[in-house]
């Protein structure tokens, strides 16, 4: 047992690893469904509750926002509390919002649902890894990792699937409908089945955590105002000016705190922030592409749901054929080249379907596009993960994955906000001539953020320069610079 974590004496338990592995999967699939299912259901929800884009935007924004601003706060708090105990926190938060979710007669009310259904995503996410670390073995723990990574390549590959479906020959409330069973089956085994666990001297973060959500909820929420109000209304500077004070304070905050959130002093690493930089561009350029395309192929192509969501398959599912392929070119040519050819294909199907994208466009024009995007994104994902571990000490490696995944997210909602801005600008849904109008100059843009996003990736440090590095056992740049102490894999 690791000196920094502590079991809980009274918990008569018995951890069963694979009882860990079927729990912490399927609630991982839960919570990175709903990041993706919602897209090919906007129509839909857009036809049955009204709305303006800027509804749409938050029916999205408003699920990844707070599970992005929240979830090294989740794991921290599992820490502090116990993590058994904050996991069926986090479930039953989920699941109750969930259906809230689906009951909801109102674009607000859905908003508000899907809010807290993030809060609750946040608490448990994080844990279903800490948790699932405790009960394998070491010598199972690759392949541990490997089935939970592939539930959750699952539920992006098949979020639009699935949501298109159940819009389609259901109703679009059954994509909400669809977690409530599972949470509920979740709830007792996770009980029974999973030991509870603290970390001494754990400690939470509530500055910095009050700083970046306010601060990143002000920058949303001003760039989705820019359609209604334009960019120099009072609320949408006040967000924007308001926002970026926050975030700069968290920044700061991370820089003299003792215990923050976010060590700032990691960015200092070359590796580390250079992986962090392109993580977040990739998911601007993605789920900003993917909300508007997902509503193109309803609106303007006409494909019901489910069409929708299975013409996508080559873009969201491709990952999961290439994954594999990219964990091998990694090992043999470096990260640093495939994560740059990632993006860089992304780039180049994203500026492919921006240029061909018409009124009348086939799909048969449309699926080379789709295919070297997918392509790109699974040549993206598992080198760029290894690229992050391997820039930092493995104490560190917690607080990495953490902070990584929390700017994937923020990525995901200022991709929305900023694409769809564009969108409006130029276009809107009033025909399908101006859907096109719109959509064209904010794939370009999306295209653009791509670009920049591979060129970031070339700042990461060559094989040469990491085997140079490791050879003289050089510390990082925290351990350079301050005491080591532990810190526990969850944050």
């Amino acid at each position: 047992m690791s000196d920094t974590e502590r079991l809980d004496p009274s918990d008569r338990s018995t951890p069963s690893f694979g009882w860990a592995l079927v729990i912490t999967s399927v609630a991982g699939f839960m919570a990175a469904l709903d990041n993706l299912v919602v897209t090919t259901a906007l129509p839909s929800i857009r036809q049955s509750l009204g709305g303006a884009l800027s509804d749409l935007e938050w029916t999205v924004s408003a699920y990844t926002l707070t599970f992005a601003v929240l979830l090294m706060f989740g794991a921290a708090l599992g820490d502090r509390f116990g993590r058994r105990k904050m996991f069926l926190i986090g479930i039953s938060i989920f699941t109750v919002a969930s259906a809230a979710a689906a009951l909801s007669s109102g674009i607000g009310a859905l908003i508000a649902a899907r809010a807290v259904q993030g809060m609750g995503g946040a608490i448990m996410m994080p844990l279903t890894l800490t948790l699932l670390t405790a009960a394998a073995p070491k010598e199972k723990r690759g392949m541990a990792f490997g089935i939970w990574g592939a539930a959750n390549g699952l539920a992006v590959a098949c979020g639009p699937l699935i949501g298109g479906s159940l819009t389609q020959h259901i109703s679009w409330h059954w994509i909400f409908w669809l977690n409530v069973p599972l949470g509920l089956l979740l709830l007792p085994l996770a009980r029974l089945k999973l030991r509870e666990s603290t970390a001494p001297n754990a400690r939470l973060d509530f500055v910095g955590t009050a700083q970046i959500s306010l601060g990143l909820f002000g920058i949303v929420y001003a760039l989705v105002s820019t359609n209604d109000h334009g960019w120099t209304s009072t609320r949408v500077l006040a967000g924007l000016i308001g926002g970026a004070v926050l975030v700069a304070a968290f920044v700061r905050h991370g820089f003299t705190a003792e215990r923050p959130m976010v060590p700032m002093r990691m960015f200092a690493n070359r590796g580390f922030a250079a992986t962090n930089a392109t993580s977040t561009l990739m998911y601007v350029g993605m789920f900003g592409s993917i909300f508007l395309l997902s509503q193109f192929m309803q609106t303007v192509t006409g494909y019901g749901p489910t069409e929708a969501g299975l013409r996508m398959l080559p873009w969201t599912g491709m990952p999961m054929v290439v994954a594999p392929i990219a964990g091998v070119l990694a090992d043999r040519i470096g990260g640093r080249v495939v994560v740059a050819a990632g993006l860089g294909l992304q780039a180049v199907g994203l500026g492919w379907f921006a240029a061909i994208v018409a009124t009348d466009v086939s799909y048969a024009a449309q699926l080379p596009a789709l295919i070297i995007s997918g392509i790109g994104m699974g040549l993206f994902f598992a080198p760029s993960s290894a690229l992050l571990m391997g820039s930092v000490r493995e104490s560190e490696q917690g607080i990495a994955s953490g902070t990584n995944n929390a700017l994937r997210e923020v990525g995901g909602a200022l991709g929305i906000a900023v694409l769809s801005s564009i969108f409006a600008s130029q276009g809107g849904y009033r025909s399908a001539t101006d859907f096109v109008n719109g959509l064209a100059p904010a794939l370009w843009v999306g295209t653009a953020v791509l670009a920049v996003g591979t060129v970031a990736a070339l700042f990461n440090p060559t094989r040469r320069a990491l085997a140079a590095t490791a050879a003289a056992g050089s510390p990082t740049v925290r351990e350079q610079r301050e005491p080591a102490e532990p810190v526990n894999a969850a944050h």
